[in-house]
């Protein structure tokens, strides 16, 4: 195991998350008090457009768990019992807390067009995204060989491969 395997996987289990998470906040605030007045309104409106798909991939799950992950009554979408490999989740294996969280962060850079703001972005990103090696540990463990199986089909986060093979298929 290398020094980064054991990194990731000897931290706390929700430590990236809660790092990713308050910078991510931290960016937020930071793209409300430093926005650029004088940045280029067409990478602005790149921006908007890309955290309104953003949006998409933080809701889409929700109603996708619902209806396919048998949760049980009354509990949270997260309490899936099966696993869900089909819909946004052939498109991408996290596209809540992976695509979702990549593409805003990238959107309020954009909307920003701050420096400071695209460095805590920058960092929010890589914590988040190494959070979903321990998410997928987390999977692994409740689904076993199913997950692996799914993880060679589905890419983690690339959304736009995750269209194209299911272009393909069809």
């Amino acid at each position: 195991m290398s020094k980064l395997d054991e990194f990731i996987y000897g931290s706390h289990p929700h430590l990236f998350i809660a790092v990713g998470g308050s910078l991510m906040i931290l960016q937020i605030v930071l793209a409300i008090f430093l926005f650029n007045t004088n940045g280029s309104s067409l990478v602005g409106n790149i921006g908007w457009v890309i955290l309104w798909t953003a949006g998409f991939f933080g809701v889409l799950p929700i109603v996708t768990f619902r209806r396919k992950g048998g949760v049980p009554q009354g509990k949270s979408y997260m309490q899936t019992t099966t696993l869900v490999d089909t819909g946004i989740y052939g498109i991408a294996r996290h596209p809540q807390n992976g695509v979702a969280w990549v593409l805003i962060n990238i959107g309020v850079m954009l909307v920003a067009q701050n420096w400071l703001v695209v460095i805590v972005g920058v960092f929010a990103m890589v914590f988040g995204y190494l959070d979903l090696f321990k998410e997928e540990a987390r999977c692994i463990e409740k689904f076993g060989d199913e997950y692996r199986q799914y993880m060679e089909r589905v890419p983690r986060i690339n959304f736009l491969l995750g269209l194209l093979r299911a272009a393909r298929k069809k």
